[in-house]
């Protein structure tokens, strides 16, 4: 089972059936992400064919990891099946 890991903790874990590959990442259905463990960003970038993504912040007994998670709220027609899919990076750890 897929799960998204920083600090030793698990943020986030899924069957394999309820992911979604997006170029090399693996996106988790909102239900499958521990919200505690996310705090909102300010921050968005732009990906052509996605859209607009909204970041959060991955916070671990007082540790923060910046714009850690990302998310698409309202994609592209292209990506639709992301909506709201959280993915992660810098240094979280996506086991499987």
């Amino acid at each position: 089972m897929p799960k998204a890991l920083w600090n030793d903790q698990v943020i986030a874990e899924a069957p394999v059936n309820e992911i979604v590959r997006v170029e090399g990442n693996v996106y988790f259905p909102p239900a499958a992400v521990k919200q505690e463990f996310l705090r909102a960003s300010d921050t968005h970038s732009r990906c052509p064919w996605k859209g607009v993504a909204s970041y959060f912040d991955v916070v671990v007994d007082g540790q923060a990891n910046k714009d850690a998670a990302w998310y698409y709220p309202e994609p592209h027609d292209a990506a639709a099946h992301i909506k709201n899919h959280i993915a992660f990076w810098r240094g979280v750890t996506i086991t499987e």
